[in-house]
C-alpha cells in the first residue's frame, strides 16, 4: 500500500536541526512502544472537503485491528457510524445516532465490509496510516539522522513536554515492516510529524496527504487500552 506524503507544518515547530542520540533512540523505539502495550486509544481526524471524519477508539497492535465510532463534523451524519478495520479490509457498522464511544462488544450483526484502497481516498490512508504506528521491534536510531530525521521543535500536549521530530522520508511502514516511500512537492523532502515524550512514548503524529490541503491528525490518548475485540466475521491480518 502506498501513502504519498507532503512536508507538514503547525505548531510546535522551530528551526531545524540535527537529532541528539537521545532523540534518536527516543524516535526510534516509539513504534515499539505501542507495540509493547498492545495497543493504544487515539483520535484520529480525517480531512476532507465535505468537513471532517473523526474517528475515536483503540488499535491493536498486535493484531493489526482498529475499532472505533466515526462522527462527521462540519457535514451531515450519513457517515456516522461504528468501525473495525485491518491491513485489507474496512467494516462499517452505520448508525442513525452514533454515541460518543464504540461499545467494548461490536454489534454481532449490521456490518458491511469492503477491501481497504491503496489511494484515493484520505480514510482508508489515515486507517492505514494508525495500523502502521506499531512494530514488534525498534528502528534502527543511527539510521534515521542519516535518512533525514530531524528535531523541528518542543510543544506540549495534554500539559506533558514533548518534542517534535519529522520521521525520514520513508517513515511510515505497511504491516510487512517495509518502508512505503513518500513524495515531496517541489523537490521538497516529505516529512511526517511526531509528537514523541521522554521515555519515547507517541502521543500526537501529524500527516499531510498529498491529496489533501489539510493534514490528518491522529492523537493518542493515555488512559488504560481496552483489547479490542473483532467484530463477526473480521479477521486481523498482521
Amino acid at each position: 500500500m502506498t501513502v504519498f506524503l507532503v512536508a507538514s507544518g503547525g505548531s510546535g515547530t522551530g528551526e531545524p536541526r540535527a537529532l541528539t542520540s537521545d532523540e534518536a533512540n527516543r524516535l526510534a523505539v516509539m513504534r515499539f512502544r505501542n507495540y509493547e502495550a498492545q495497543g493504544r486509544t487515539l483520535t484520529i481526524t480525517v480531512p476532507g472537503t465535505p468537513g471532517e471524519l473523526v474517528i475515536t477508539g483503540s488499535v491493536d497492535y498486535e493484531k493489526r485491528l482498529g475499532y472505533g465510532v466515526v462522527h462527521g463534523i462540519g457535514r451531515d451524519t450519513s457517515s456516522d457510524a461504528l468501525i473495525q478495520w485491518t491491513t485489507t479490509s474496512v467494516y462499517v457498522h452505520p448508525m442513525t445516532d452514533a454515541p460518543p464511544h464504540a461499545p467494548a462488544s461490536p454489534p454481532r450483526s449490521g456490518w458491511y465490509s469492503r477491501p481497504l484502497q491503496s489511494s484515493g481516498s484520505s480514510l482508508d490512508s489515515s486507517l492505514a496510516i494508525a495500523l502502521s504506528l506499531g512494530s514488534d521491534r525498534p528502528d534502527n536510531a543511527q539510521l534515521l539522522p542519516q535518512n533525514g530525521a530531524a528535531w523541528v521543535g518542543g510543544d506540549l500536549v495534554d500539559g506533558r513536554r514533548v518534542d517534535v521530530m519529522t520521521g525520514p522520508s520513508a517513515s511510515i511502514h505497511d504491516r510487512s515492516g517495509t518502508a512505503i516511500p513518500s513524495t515531496g512537492k517541489s523537490g521538497t523532502a516529505s516529512r511526517v510529524r511526531y509528537w514523541v515524550g521522554s521515555d519515547g512514548t507517541m502521543y500526537r503524529v501529524r500527516v499531510a496527504l498529498a491529496s489533501e490541503p489539510e493534514p490528518v491528525l491522529i492523537d493518542f490518548d493515555t488512559q488504560k487500552y481496552v483489547p479490542v475485540e473483532a467484530a463477526p466475521g473480521v479477521t486481523p491480518t498482521p
